[in-house]
């Protein structure tokens, strides 16, 4: 049976891809930089609260908070994301895979992004393939590697957005 497409404007994010999110983000219980360059971050990757506040050194968050902060953030970057896509269909694993990367990059990034403008022309390949492109962290290429090894600085980035990737193709 054919996997049909659904509306973006129905769809939320899946349990398994809300979880597969904060275990890619992982938890801390106190404010952090996770790469040179970044903003801090607390719980499951949160930049900011629900009100809009940016998260600072310092602010420290319980595991129980992060988990309710990270879903009130994710269902309201579902409603910007959906917003940003009219008329496109989805299936659930590509929702799913685009919203991890709105959680780790941002619905900014997001509207400027290739991926988008992909799903708007209905080429949902080249939308999976665009995902490569997002490879840095402060203007450094993640993909980088030292010697043959995977650098040290930010290399996590690149792994994501490849696995990323995949799962998108196989969704297609």
């Amino acid at each position: 049976m054919l996997k049909q497409r659904i509306a973006v404007v129905l769809l939320t994010m899946s349990a398994a891809g809300l979880a597969t999110w904060e275990a890619s983000e992982g938890y801390t219980d106190r404010a952090v930089i996770p790469t040179k360059g970044d903003v801090p971050t607390i719980g499951h990757g949160s930049t900011r609260y629900e009100d809009g506040r940016p998260v600072r050194m310092g602010d420290t968050i319980t595991r129980e908070r992060a988990a309710v902060l990270a879903r009130n953030l994710m269902t309201a970057d579902e409603k910007r994301f959906a917003a940003s896509l009219p008329g496109v269909k989805l299936h659930q694993e590509e929702f799913d895979v685009y919203m991890n990367f709105v959680g780790q990059f941002g619905i900014g990034n997001w509207r400027a992004s290739s991926m988008r403008r992909n799903l708007l022309a209905g080429d949902y390949i080249g939308a999976c393939d665009a995902l490569l492109l997002y490879k840095f962290s402060a203007k450094y290429d993640c993909s980088t590697e030292i010697n043959g090894e995977p650098n040290k600085r930010c290399y996590g980035v690149w792994t994501r957005q490849q696995e990323r990737n995949r799962k998108c193709l196989e969704a297609q």
